[in-house]
């Protein structure tokens, strides 16, 4: 007998409306619209806002086929959905001469103008390494770009919370013009998070300019500030105890050898700023400065640092010691200290001893990563103190290096005193060690 009711509907006919939301968001966009022809309910679920919330743009230097039309999808879907967009972020990849930099300059011209006028919920917008200091970047294109920029940020500032422009490499008074656009329409600006780490062109003594004080004095909630040392005074450090003491939670600090840090900044004035802002952690990010003068002026007693990174590139100076560093400097953060990162080229001094002491004089530290010459009995007398709970670290990554072609011998050893300890690192370490010829 032929069966005359409702053909049985399949199981995904019934999935919920969050579940079946849930399943489009791990979906890509040529993968979605082929989705959303199935029925008028997944249709509907395309258009859903949740689901257009973040998008990341690629613009590709060097395209094959399928990224061309990735890249397509992407700035389409961005314009058809625009007026959802929360999240924003632009990346170039490997930009190779002036023809891609003018193509890229005018379609952001027209999706910025797009997104101006249809959106009204943008939270964070992210342009890493525009490296507009490259020859690619012709003046006009250059000036073009910078302008429409402007003029997206001065019409989102009331609403943008998260702005990241690291690496864009700008002059002192194009990099004002952009901050200042956030705080145009009443002259001041409430976005919680700035990076402008390498945001100014090498070589610029950014702490002296009148003119970049004035700009973030405009700046009146920030919480996360991530820029380059070259760009602390005393002027800037008053500025944010002024207006962002009751938000400010974090400052990440860059120091690059090439970047100029000679300047003479007050401990006071980071006391002060301390003072006024109880929350505040200071991260450092040491790239080639590695002289203890030059440290000693800027790693002050007064501040309330966080976490340490030094990366000496490999450089090698039989005049540089590393010692008085770990001796005299650091263990004055033995309250605040939880981060700390070493990579090293110490093939002149074996700092074993030293660095050990400094760990166990870190009553906070958490996260230790290393890469130095260092005998490979450090590690057990590491590991030994952890056990002995005289040290709270819960991360420990150590790249040994070794001026020796053959480091048998060496992971040998490390193998013992990985099963020596293996009760503490399998339940209580995230633990990476390793030897590194360095020949």
């Amino acid at each position: 007998m032929e069966d005359d009711g409702e053909p049985e509907q399949s199981s995904w006919a019934y999935l919920p409306d969050v579940c079946l939301s849930h399943v489009f968001h791990w979906l890509d966009d040529r993968d979605r619209s082929r989705a959303a022809l199935v029925c008028k309910k997944w249709s509907c679920t395309m258009h859903s806002g949740s689901l257009w919330r973040c998008r990341t743009i690629i613009f590709y230097g060097q395209p094959s086929r399928a990224r061309t039309l990735e890249f397509r999808s992407a700035l389409w879907y961005t314009k058809k959905f625009g007026k959802y967009l929360k999240h924003l972020e632009i990346k170039l990849s490997n930009p190779y001469n002036t023809p891609f930099i003018k193509k890229f300059q005018v379609i952001m011209r027209g999706l910025l103008s797009h997104l101006g006028k249809c959106n009204s919920h943008l939270e964070s917008l992210s342009i890493k390494y525009l490296e507009l200091d490259c020859l690619i970047w012709k003046n006009v294109v250059r000036a073009q770009f910078i302008k429409n920029l402007a003029a997206f940020l001065k019409r989102m500032s009331n609403q943008l919370d998260y702005l990241n422009l690291k690496g864009a490499r700008i002059t002192l008074e194009e990099g004002c013009e952009l901050l200042n656009s956030l705080s145009s329409l009443t002259n001041r600006s409430f976005i919680s998070e700035i990076n402008i780490e390498d945001f100014f062109s090498l070589h610029l003594s950014v702490y002296s300019s009148a003119l970049f004080h004035q700009t973030m004095s405009k700046f009146h909630k920030l919480t996360i500030l991530t820029f380059n040392y070259n760009c602390i005074s005393d002027e800037l450090l008053d500025i944010l105890r002024e207006h962002s003491s009751h938000s400010l939670c974090t400052l990440n600090i860059k120091c690059h050898i090439h970047d100029p840090h000679g300047q003479v900044v007050s401990g006071m004035s980071w006391a002060n700023l301390a003072k006024r802002a109880p929350k505040l952690n200071v991260n450092f990010f040491f790239e080639r400065v590695m002289k203890h003068n030059h440290l000693a002026r800027i790693l002050l007693v007064e501040i309330p640092v966080r976490s340490i990174s030094l990366r000496s590139c490999y450089f090698s100076d039989p005049d540089w010691t590393m010692r008085p560093t770990l001796t005299n400097l650091l263990p004055a953060y033995w309250h605040g200290l939880q981060k700390l990162t070493l990579e090293l080229n110490n093939d002149h001094e074996l700092l074993d001893n030293e660095l050990l002491q400094l760990i166990l004089s870190c009553k906070r530290l958490l996260f230790l990563k290393v890469w130095a010459f260092l005998s490979v009995s450090f590690m057990e007398r590491l590991l030994q103190n952890r056990a002995e709970r005289k040290c709270i670290l819960t991360t420990i990554k150590v790249r040994i290096y070794t001026a020796q072609d053959d480091s048998t011998e060496e992971e040998r050893l490390l193998g013992d005193i990985y099963r020596k300890f293996k009760y503490l690192i399998d339940s209580e370490l995230n633990y990476f060690v390793i030897t590194y010829p360095m020949v």
